[in-house]
């Protein structure tokens, strides 16, 4: 197949710290690729691939030098994949819903993924005018708030099992991990607490976006002064690595509905269990007794920590090769595409040439 894989340019792909879904945009396209397909990927041009690749910006947005627009690059790009819609079998994008108005009119099949909550409320709005879109959920659960999209199927992040070391025994320095972002739905205020409480060592690798820079200031600053918490920054695929193997286990106490919840998969890749509060994905992601413990409160977690040894590490680790590889994300895609892409009756919308001709028109009027 001829696959246009479409990234944000927020960060690079694959992200060179922090960034879920662009990483699992590079993990798709690899083996897309490994696989023999024909892919073409529209990433920033800091992005490293096997795919022919298309950037319609010199760097990952957040890594620029110089101030950019998110909005106007994401349209730049949206006109690049407008112009080459032809060469394609199917276009899969993964950057929300700007794009929707203009695919609505393209003979080309495409499909979206939807990496983020659902739960706002102006998504509704989305999605009563574009109906028709296909898109993909990345948890049963995601699908919740939004009735009406016309879903074509659930599939599961997947994460190539050999990025990741299994790790029989934990560090002999016994300690917890908490990896993602500091922001009040992660719940980086409840894994100092657990640790607190159980007296074990608390290392923290996170983001720390500018809208979160109060939060992180007032309520998560005046702990890492504590002996028991430190704060590592943000941590590359080696780091998380090392983190994540030698963890006892890691706290995810999230507060919001999270869509999937990567960060879990990769600690399981290691055979370090995660405590996880129950939201969101985390009933479809985990399995309690297995990949760790899905707890309701901290009194729960803390608990669960006090019996983290129970769990079984490669029984931890086999489970994650058995529900989230890179293999299976993309047998699930692959099958989304040829569904998309099956001829069907339906009636001819105007070419690609057509839309293009007039939205570079009115562009030049402008």
């Amino acid at each position: 197949m001829r696959i246009a894989q479409v990234a944000p340019l927020i960060e690079t792909v694959p992200p060179k710290t922090y960034g879920g879904t662009e990483r699992v945009v590079h993990y798709l396209t690899e083996e897309l690729v490994n696989q023999g397909h024909d892919v073409t990927l529209f990433a920033s041009g800091d992005s490293l691939t096997n795919a022919d690749h298309v950037a319609v910006v010199n760097e990952s947005l957040r890594c620029s030098s110089v101030p950019r627009d998110p909005i106007i690059w994401h349209q730049r790009q949206l006109m690049e994949v407008l112009r080459m819609a032809d060469k394609f079998d199917i276009i899969h994008f993964h950057t929300d819903f700007s794009h929707f108005s203009v695919m609505r009119y393209l003979d080309t099949p495409h499909v979206t993924t939807l990496h983020g909550r659902l739960d706002l409320p102006d998504f509704q709005v989305v999605f009563d005018e574009f109906p028709d879109m296909p898109v993909v959920s990345i948890s049963d659960s995601q699908r919740a708030p939004i009735k009406n999209a016309n879903w074509v199927g659930t599939v599961y992040n997947g994460t190539p099992g050999e990025n990741y070391d299994y790790q029989p025994a934990p560090d002999p320095n016994e300690y917890f991990a908490f990896l993602g972002r500091f922001s009040p739905e992660k719940g980086p205020e409840r894994a100092i607490e657990i640790a607190k409480r159980l007296g074990v060592k608390l290392k923290m690798a996170a983001k720390i976006d500018k809208v979160d820079e109060p939060y992180f200031m007032e309520r998560i600053q005046p702990h890492l002064d504590h002996p028991l918490i430190e704060y590592i920054g943000e941590v590359n695929e080696c780091g998380k690595n090392k983190l994540l193997g030698g963890a006892k286990a890691l706290l995810f106490p999230i507060d919001w509905p999270e869509p999937f919840g990567l960060v879990m998969t990769e600690s399981m890749a290691c055979g370090t269990p995660v405590i996880a509060f129950r939201n969101g994905s985390v009933d479809e992601v985990m399995k309690h007794g297995v990949s760790g413990y899905i707890v309701e409160s901290v009194d729960e977690a803390v608990e669960a920590a006090r019996n983290i040894d129970k769990i079984n590490r490669r029984a931890c680790r086999i489970y994650f090769q058995n529900r989230f590889s890179v293999e299976s994300m993309t047998k699930g895609y692959v099958s989304v595409y040829e569904q998309l892409i099956k001829p069907q009756e339906s009636i001819r919308m105007p070419s690609r040439n057509a839309i293009v001709k007039t939205t570079e028109a009115a562009v030049s009027a402008g």
